[in-house]
């Protein structure tokens, strides 16, 4: 939740004017603060009890919501040194890396890092006879800016209070791979392509929470067979025992044939398929 402050995502969006509306300023909190990464943390990572996780959320909020909203008193002065024009592009661009990021780990170890990407759009922007000392032009961008971090802190509140829930009714991969779509669109609010009244990013953000919602896991195949259970026999009889004494490297090796067996089986190579979908392992 403070690495946007700390890699200059949340100045270059304020400079921007990503966080300039009410609907600017939620987006930003939910996706930029909040999103997949903070979700994963506090479900997967985060330990203790709730109690515990809420008072951990309730810490980094208390550093993350006033250094959040100096960044954001401070961005006037900033903006006085550079030409607007130039770095919205490279704040655009900063974004849609993000997103690559969060979409893929593979393909964002390809990517340069967004502190590097701000810092070239600074260079490239940076008109140092513009200068103009202020703290505070709108009182309402620095109350936007505060607001989108106190967003960003509610979200990943709100994961930890239903922490318990959430584990077994949301798939963070889905919710992840919706989060980078959200991402790659508020550039186009940035870059004025969709007007920022237009709040398209919150419409991806709520239909990916809604598709990731799985209550108990119910597209998993291990949980509709309770995981223990040993697999049927292709002719309906009984289970094939197998040996107690079988070295491990036997049985994997088995059952690695066997899935490319199934893999074989799909196409018979005149482009029929060559076995059901019940005949593939689960996995495939």
């Amino acid at each position: 939740m403070a690495l946007p402050l700390v890699d200059g995502i949340f100045a270059a969006l304020v400079l921007a004017g990503a966080v300039s509306t009410v609907l600017g300023m939620i987006e930003v909190g939910l996706l930029i603060f909040g999103g997949s990464a903070t979700l994963a943390v506090v479900l997967a990572e985060m330990e203790g009890t709730r109690a515990e996780q809420v008072k951990k959320v309730l810490l980094v909020g208390a550093l993350v919501v006033p250094v959040a909203a100096l960044q954001a008193a401070l961005a006037p002065t900033i903006e006085s040194v550079l030409a607007m024009a130039i770095f919205e592009r490279f704040a655009a661009l900063v974004i849609l890396a993000i997103a690559a990021k969060t979409a893929s780990a593979s393909i964002g170890e390809y990517l340069p890092n967004p502190g590097a990407i701000i810092g070239l759009g600074m260079v490239a922007s940076f008109r140092p006879g513009g200068f103009e000392f202020g703290l505070v032009a709108e009182p309402m961008f620095v109350a936007y800016g505060t607001g989108a971090a106190a967003v960003g802190v509610g979200f990943a509140l709100g994961v930890a209070l239903l922490a318990p829930w959430l584990r077994g009714n949301v798939d963070i991969d889905r919710f992840r791979f919706g989060s980078a779509v959200a991402l790659g669109i508020l550039p186009l609010t940035i870059l004025g392509v969709i007007p920022t009244e237009a709040p398209l990013a919150l419409a991806v953000l709520g239909v990916t929470a809604l598709l990731a919602f799985s209550p108990d896991g119910a597209d998993s195949p291990v949980s509709e067979t309770g995981g223990d259970a040993p697999p049927a026999a292709a002719d309906g009889g009984a289970p094939e025992e197998t040996d107690p004494d079988e070295a491990p490297d036997d049985a994997e090796s088995r059952a690695f044939e066997a899935a490319d067996d199934a893999t074989r089986s799909v196409d018979d190579g005149d482009g029929s398929p060559g076995a059901s979908d019940g005949d593939r392992a689960p996995w495939l």
